[in-house]
C-alpha cells in the first residue's frame, strides 16, 4: 500500500484500505509489484470529485482521482472486488456516481439509537459509497440530541453533543456528509411539552399535537434558537427544516378552523393571504436562518403549495415523499417550477417500523428491479428530461412503532434495500446481474 508522491494528503485513506485488508502501508513511495497505489491528479472518470480511474496492470493496482472522495470510493471498489471475487481483475475503470446525493436517514427522534449503531451504519454506507446520514431528531415523542440552548427539550435518552461529534467526524472521515433536521412548524410535540402556551389550537380551542402556533412571535423564537445551535454542532453543507404534515393545513377549510392563522395571514400578506401563506412564510424564514449559518436547506414537500400569494424560496431543494397529502402535487409539478430534488419515494425508499398506514416493508428486490431516481412518487417515472434536477435519493427509516423492531433488527432489514439504493443511485442503467446473481455479490459486502 502506497501513495504517490506529492499526493501525501491521501494518507488516510491509504492507512484505512491497508488496516482493512491486512496489509503493510509504505507511506508515501514508489509503486512495486503487489501494491495499490493512490494518486491524486488527472481527469479520473469525468472530472468530477467522486469519479475516479483504477487501473490495474503489472501487479499493480493505482487509484487515481481528481479529489479525495473520488480515490476514497475507489479503494471501496478494491475492497469489494476482493471481498467477492478474491482479485482485482486487470484492465481500466472508469468510474463516478449518477446522482451527487446518496444516502439514508434515520428516524432518531421517535426511537433512540445508540451512537455505536449509527457510527456502524456511517461505517456500512461508507463501503456502499453513500455521502449523506440524515437524523431526524426532533418530533412529538423525542427530542434526541443534547441541547445548550433549550436543555428542557431534551428527551431522557439522547445522544450527547460529544457523541454526535464523534458521529459527524467518522462521517467526514469517509466522506459522509450528516444532515440534522428539526421539523417544524409540525412534529414538534417534544418542544412544546416543555412550552404549552405555544402548542396551535383550533377554533374550538382543541389542542392539535405537534403542531407549534405560528402566529406568534415566540414559536419562531424558539424554533431558530435550536436551528442556530445544531447549525453549529453539524458542519455540513446541509440542514433540513421539515416542514410536512402541519396540522393547520390537513383539514377541508384551515380558514374557518384556524381563524386565528387566517387573521395573521392577512394583516402579514394581505387580504388575499391564507394559512397556507404564512405557512410557506415560516418555511421561508426558517431556510433564511439556517441559510444565514451557511447550510442549503432542505424540506419535505408537501410544505410547498400551489396558489398562493407567497411562493416558497426556489433555492430550498424538496425532498419528495408523498402524494398522500391533501391537495397532492405530482413530482413533475415542483419539476416544472425549476426546483431541485430529492428522492425518498415512500413507496420503495420508507422503511417504517411496524407497518402502519398500510406501508410494508421495502425489499432490497423491488429496489433493484423497478426503482430509479426517476421514480419519484409510486411506481412510475418522471419524463427523463427533469433527469439533471433529481439530485439523488436516500432510503429511510421511520420509527412511528418504535417497539416493533429492536436497533438489530433495523439494520437486518435495511441491509439488502440500502445496497439495492447504493446500486441505483450510482448506475441506474438496465440491471447487468439478476437480482439473484446481485443479492449474492452485495451480501458480501
Amino acid at each position: 500500500m502506497v501513495v504517490a508522491r506529492g499526493s501525501g494528503v491521501l494518507a488516510d485513506e491509504a492507512r484505512l484500505l491497508a488496516r482493512e485488508l491486512g496489509i503493510a502501508n509504505r507511506g508515501e513511495a514508489s509503486a512495486r509489484p503487489g501494491d495499490v497505489e493512490l494518486a491524486l491528479g488527472g481527469g479520473g472518470a469525468s472530472g468530477t470529485p467522486e469519479s475516479y480511474t483504477l487501473t490495474t496492470r503489472d501487479g499493480r493496482v493505482r487509484i487515481t482521482a481528481p479529489d479525495e472522495a473520488g480515490v476514497f470510493y475507489g479503494t471501496r471498489t478494491v475492497k469489494q472486488a476482493l471481498r467477492s471475487g478474491g482479485a482485482v481483475p486487470e484492465g481500466v475503470i472508469r468510474d463516478r456516481p449518477d446522482r451527487p446525493q446518496r444516502g439514508l436517514m434515520v428516524d432518531v427522534a421517535r426511537k433512540h439509537f445508540t451512537a455505536a449503531w449509527l457510527e456502524a451504519r456511517v461505517r456500512e454506507m461508507a463501503d456502499l459509497k453513500l455521502n449523506q446520514l440524515g437524523l431526524h431528531f426532533s418530533d412529538d415523542q423525542g427530542f434526541r440530541i443534547e441541547s445548550d440552548s433549550h436543555p428542557e427539550v431534551v428527551s431522557r435518552q439522547h445522544l450527547t453533543k460529544a457523541e454526535v461529534r464523534r458521529i459527524v467526524a467518522l462521517a467526514s472521515s469517509l466522506h459522509i456528509t450528516v444532515i440534522p433536521e428539526i421539523d417544524s412548524p409540525g412534529h414538534l410535540g417534544a418542544v412544546l411539552a416543555a412550552h404549552p402556551s405555544l402548542r396551535l389550537r383550533n377554533a374550538q380551542g382543541a389542542v392539535r399535537r405537534g403542531a407549534i402556533d405560528i402566529a406568534r412571535p415566540e414559536s419562531a423564537r424558539i424554533v431558530d434558537e435550536l436551528l442556530r445551535e445544531y447549525a453549529q454542532l453539524f458542519p455540513g453543507r446541509y440542514f433540513h427544516v421539515g416542514a410536512d404534515e402541519y396540522q393547520a393545513l390537513m383539514v377541508a377549510n384551515p380558514e374557518a378552523s384556524y381563524p386565528a392563522l387566517a387573521a395573521e395571514a392577512r394583516r402579514r400578506h394581505g387580504s388575499g393571504a391564507r394559512v397556507q401563506d404564512l405557512a410557506t412564510s415560516w418555511l421561508n424564514e426558517r431556510a433564511a436562518v439556517v441559510r444565514a449559518a451557511g447550510k442549503q436547506p432542505k424540506a419535505w414537500n408537501d410544505g410547498f403549495f400551489r396558489g398562493g400569494v407567497v411562493d416558497a424560496d426556489e433555492r430550498v431543494e424538496v425532498e419528495y415523499w408523498t402524494g398522500r397529502e391533501i391537495g397532492a402535487r405530482p413530482p413533475a409539478e415542483y419539476l416544472s417550477e425549476g426546483r431541485k430534488v430529492v428522492n425518498v419515494n415512500d413507496r420503495y425508499l420508507y422503511y417504517v417500523l411496524g407497518e402502519p398506514n398500510q406501508f410494508t416493508y421495502p425489499t432490497g428486490r423491488e429496489i433493484y428491479a423497478s426503482w430509479t431516481p426517476l421514480v419519484l412518487r409510486g411506481t412510475q417515472a418522471v419524463p427523463a428530461r427533469y433527469s439533471g434536477q433529481i439530485l439523488g435519493a436516500r432510503f429511510a427509516v421511520w420509527c412511528d412503532l418504535a417497539g416493533s423492531q429492536t436497533q438489530d433488527q433495523v439494520a437486518a432489514g435495511i441491509r439488502m434495500p440500502l445496497r439495492a439504493l447504493a446500486q441505483k443511485v450510482w448506475d441506474p442503467r438496465e440491471p447487468a446481474l439478476s437480482w439473484s446473481e446481485f443479492s449474492t455479490l452485495a451480501g458480501r459486502l
